[in-house]
């Protein structure tokens, strides 16, 4: 099933059963609330579904009586899910069941084997989150702009797959579908081989002097930034996912033994060539990554203002820069070690690049090309 985005044409009608009040599934109840949809929370952990409740993500499944749920969000770990789902389907025989698991074809192919109602049944997968794990760190607008994929079965009826468009497209997310299998693959690229990546960079790291950190930049930052995942979770992702991982890695792998060889003789004929040929072949892969909204990737320029530590400093630039008339692509912060100076670095357009400079000069900020 090939790839493609859609925008919901229908809306959530309550009432919705949350199972699950981790960070996503807090969330989800947090979003339908602020559209007025009646959401009803379940949760092994009852200090889980109290936090849940007390900041407004819905109210404690056993206030639903005897009223009939229209959807059921399962948001359990991915190691329990099938059995969650498997349990909500015999429970609610009227209702649509979603799952918001990373990893879909194993799911699937589980509750098929297990004879379960397939036809009320889409998994799905809101490419969301933060570091921050569990309800205390939910925010209702955390899927806004978000990618949300659903993998409908072949036994998924209209009706059950509307619904699940339906969740996501009002919780503002952008929704695309794609077979179970074709998912598992396209997030084991995207999402779990970086998440290996990066830990085995951060890793690196441990027992690293102090004063040899200290000089670690931006690029040691966004290398290693989801290094601070939930160990826990991530175990049972790359589980589930481990066949589509590890084909990835072997690539990886050879690549690296193809750099380590080329470094043990980094003189001999020919390395300095792979070694280019290698930061090329990254230059590509990573000019393929969609741009802003979505769309096709664009080039910007980069410019770097230094602006005093002080409270206020930062949207005072940002207000100017409004005031100028040019809109920011991108933006990224960091401060000079050992002085009170922090760096805004900033991403235009090219044709705003030298207007930018010119204009910031001109009211006193301190850029650097």
């Amino acid at each position: 099933m090939s790839a493609f985005r859609t925008h919901g044409r229908g809306h959530v009608n309550g009432p919705v059963v949350v199972v699950g009040t981790g960070l996503l599934g807090t969330s989800i109840g947090l979003g339908l609330r602020g559209r007025g949809v009646a959401v009803f929370l379940s949760d092994p952990s009852p200090t889980n579904q109290a936090v849940a409740v007390d900041i407004g993500a819905g109210l404690p499944l056993a206030r639903l009586a005897g009223a009939k749920p229209q959807l059921v969000v399962v948001a359990a770990p991915p190691d329990v899910t099938a059995d969650v789902v498997e349990r909500a389907l015999t429970d609610y025989p009227e209702a649509t069941v979603v799952d918001i698991a990373s990893v879909k074809a194993g799911i699937q192919s589980e509750l098929r084997g297990r004879g379960a109602d397939l036809r009320r049944y889409v998994g799905t997968h809101p490419m969301a989150g933060r570091e921050k794990s569990g309800p205390v760190a939910a925010r209702g607008e955390l899927f806004t702009s978000m990618p949300w994929v659903l993998c409908p079965s072949a036994e998924t009826q209209p009706d059950a797959l509307e619904a699940a468009r339906a969740l996501a497209s009002d919780l503002g997310a952008v929704v695309s579908e794609f077979g179970a299998e074709e998912h598992d693959e396209a997030v084991a690229l995207v999402s779990h081989v970086p998440q290996v990546v990066a830990s085995l960079v951060a890793s690196r790291l441990q027992g690293t002097p102090l004063h040899a950190l200290s000089l670690a930049g931006n690029g040691l930052r966004d290398v290693t930034r989801i290094a601070a995942s939930d160990p826990t979770l991530w175990v049972q992702i790359l589980g589930a996912n481990a066949d589509k991982v590890v084909a990835i890695l072997h690539g990886v792998r050879a690549d690296l033994n193809r750099v380590i060889g080329t470094l043990e003789e980094p003189t001999a004929p020919g390395a300095r060539l792979d070694l280019a040929q290698l930061i090329s072949e990254g230059n590509a892969g990573q000019s393929r990554i969609p741009g802003k909204h979505g769309g096709p990737p664009q080039a910007y320029s980069w410019l770097t203002v230094l602006v005093d530590d002080t409270p206020g400093q930062i949207a005072r630039l940002l207000t100017e820069i409004g005031e100028i008339g040019v809109n920011l692509e991108d933006l990224r912060l960091d401060h000079s070690s050992g002085q009170n100076v922090g760096m805004v670095e900033i991403s235009v357009l090219p044709n705003k690049h030298e207007l930018l400079i010119e204009a910031l000069n001109d009211r006193g900020w301190r850029v650097l090309q």
